[in-house]
């Protein structure tokens, strides 16, 4: 069986075929009109259209992944700030235009169950995924279930505490990993480095200097070149999120843990410090099996491949 995956950003939508092992048949990608809620549903709703028209068998659904909070019933996103969205039954609206079944899914959740059936995490139990990018993404399964929540809305890992009256977060609380070690905040700490007099900034200013901006790019670039002062940079982010690591597993007690999103294409640059600051204030080290801390298997196509099969277990069970 056949099943769409459509994994909406900021900037662009993904939409893929997929396969009941995970396997693209076909993809492609369209500008994403994220301040404008009529036009986004028209968008979702012509590639959706496209993707399925390349099937050669029926196609049984389509997942719709997005960044926010989605209702329980997989219907509603209830607050997405960065699509300008509050509230919005959009998958309703889909619907209204779709001779097909429907399901919406959290960006992190559909990029997590990815890797947990087809990637990192496959065959294992009980899973934890972070993402770093934007923000800190989460997801959680849990005795072979993507544990959504009595409301719809677990898995913001991301605003784990890890720093008492630390750094403002967007979701209105202070110390949040996901203002320590997502990609913004090593872009940030990046640009206030170069912003200083000091000699260690000197390689990102020259970066700087050269491109016309200082972005991820430029501090990737840093960082393959082992700058001392970006190593130590994503050495904090690492430590942080370690930390805030070792706190989920006081609850959850994963097999493993998969980082993915931008910044983990830096490998053991950042999966040192993250084992460092985990096993620094694991509980009871020493005493308990310790979690496996990988990088994920997938990158941009994860979240259309875990959208893709959610909807078709969440179809196959109606």
């Amino acid at each position: 069986m056949l099943s769409v995956g459509v994994d909406i950003g900021g900037t662009k939508i993904l939409g893929a075929l997929v396969s009941e092992s995970g396997e693209i048949i076909y993809e492609a990608r369209v500008p994403s009109p994220a301040q404008d809620p009529d036009l986004m549903v028209m968008t979702v709703v012509d590639l959706i259209r496209d993707v399925s028209s390349h099937a050669k068998e029926k196609v049984v659904g389509a997942g719709v992944a997005a960044a926010g909070f989605i209702d329980a019933n997989q219907s509603t996103i209830l607050y997405a700030p960065n699509l300008n969205w509050r509230n919005e039954p959009f998958r309703d609206r889909l619907a209204q235009h779709l001779d097909l079944p429907i399901v919406i899914e959290n960006d992190a959740n559909a990029a997590g169950w990815a890797e947990y059936k087809f990637g990192a995490g496959k065959n294992t139990k009980d899973m934890v995924m972070l993402t770093l990018g934007t923000g800190v993404g989460g997801a959680v399964v849990a005795d072979y279930k993507l544990r959504r929540g009595g409301f719809g809305m677990a898995g913001e890992l991301g605003h784990v505490r890890v720093v008492q009256d630390g750094k403002q977060c967007g979701c209105g609380r202070k110390g949040c990993v996901e203002q320590y070690s997502s990609g913004t905040a090593v872009v940030k700490a990046a640009r206030k480095l170069a912003g200083s007099a000091g000699p260690a900034g000197q390689r990102l200013r020259e970066l700087k200097e050269r491109d016309g901006e200082l972005g991820g790019q430029q501090v990737y670039a840093a960082l393959l070149e082992q700058d001392p002062a970006v190593l130590g940079i994503f050495r904090d982010a690492g430590r942080y999120l370690g930390q805030a690591m070792a706190t989920i597993t006081a609850v959850l007690d994963p097999e493993v843990y998969v980082i993915g999103g931008g910044v983990s294409e830096a490998g053991d640059l950042i999966l040192d410090p993250i084992r460092e600051g985990f096993l620094g204030d694991l509980p009871a080290r020493g005493f308990r099996p310790e979690a496996r801390i990988v990088t994920a298997a997938f990158t941009n196509q994860a979240g259309v491949i875990g959208a893709a099969d959610l909807a078709r277990e969440s179809l196959a069970k109606l």
